[in-house]
């Protein structure tokens, strides 16, 4: 049985849950508290000698890093699919998703916010209006990228969820979570709801996890 290293907060073991429960892959959760710097102990380093959630373990093979775990299971596991089978969809879909991978998630994550308050002397306030500039910034690129190509229906490519609402629907629990505005984007607000209502989504949710706390 695969093995998730995850945290019932950290939006990309959210991601990674959604993915493994789309393709009714079991796992065994393994939960590494963020709080308790358990990502930065002994035992979870020689997991993953970054330091950060999620990781997976499939027998004696272990691997980070989200997007890295999705292209491993897309290929091992293709069926359902998280990707489309036409090539331009296939990296419009990847498009998307970076624009949280690489734009938003990296600027926003639980280390930068702390190293804002404790090394910058930022106060709440600042903080989360530094988390709401480049939440802003990305949710703005990714409600326009949907409008250029027109090719969202019920979800962001067409009418089945893929890798883009996979990243899309834990952002914006994070946007809500710190209080950010959602009215700018219509169509991504629409598709996150469509796809909370499925199962492999609701099941993700960090309010389900065994972990979580008030």
């Amino acid at each position: 049985m695969l093995t998730l290293y995850t945290y019932w907060r950290s939006s990309t073991s959210y991601r990674v849950r959604i993915m493994l429960n789309w393709k009714g892959l079991p796992y065994r959760p393994e939960y590494v508290s963020l709080p308790r710097m358990d990502h930065r102990a002994a035992p979870f380093l020689g997991t993953n000698p970054q330091g950060l959630v999620p990781a997976l373990q499939d027998g004696d093979f272990e691997l980070a890093q989200s997007m890295a775990i999705f292209e491993y299971l897309e290929e091992r596991h293709p069926s359902p699919a998280l990707l489309p089978s036409d090539i331009q969809r296939r990296a419009y879909v990847r498009m998307l998703a970076n624009i949280v991978a690489c734009d938003i998630h990296p600027l926003n994550n639980v280390r930068i916010l702390r190293h804002l308050e404790q090394r910058l002397g930022l106060d709440e306030a600042a903080r989360n209006d530094w988390y709401a500039t480049w939440i802003a910034a990305g949710l703005q690129a990714f409600e326009a990228s949907l409008e250029h190509w027109g090719w969202d229906g019920d979800y962001c490519c067409g009418d089945e969820p893929g890798i883009a609402d996979v990243c899309l629907v834990p952002q914006l629990y994070n946007a809500r979570r710190f209080g950010c505005d959602l009215r700018p984007y219509p169509r991504l607000v629409a598709i996150a709801q469509r796809c909370e209502s499925l199962l492999p989504f609701a099941a993700a949710h960090p309010s389900t996890q065994a972990d979580a706390v008030a």
